[in-house]
């Protein structure tokens, strides 16, 4: 089992960052933390590394939801996507999938919440890509 979903786009890493929070916004997430790993790596260790973002997508209802089925499912939010710069120049944008990770917690329901947060990243993604 996978546990990410992807695609890539041949455009400028800013460009494919604004059209991922375009995306997830249509699916009603927010970004509500972001990560530049890049600049992370530079300041804590002094190494370069490539553009790499990690976005924290939560969308408020389904994580509500989540938190009345299973108290520590925190541990596992927000569902994190990732745009980063690929070697080619091309940019690649990954999503979690939440049933692959939920898969951890015996709770049907939570596996079931857990489908349909996973069915909204896959339009995400494939939004994204097209």
């Amino acid at each position: 089992m996978t546990y990410y979903r992807s695609t890539t786009l041949n455009a400028p890493f800013e460009s494919a960052l604004e059209r991922t929070r375009a995306a997830l916004a249509a699916e009603g997430f927010g970004v509500i933390n972001e990560i530049d790993m890049a600049g992370t790596l530079k300041e804590k260790i002094g190494v370069d590394f490539r553009p790499y973002r990690i976005l924290g997508a939560c969308n408020p209802q389904l994580a509500y939801e989540a938190l009345q089925l299973e108290d520590k499912v925190g541990t596992m939010l927000p569902c994190n996507v990732v745009v980063q710069q690929l070697p080619g120049g091309e940019v690649e944008i990954a999503a979690i999938d939440p049933v692959a990770s939920m898969s951890a917690i015996d709770n049907d329901a939570l596996k079931q919440a857990a489908e349909r947060v996973g069915e909204k990243l896959q339009r995400v993604i494939a939004l994204i890509g097209s």
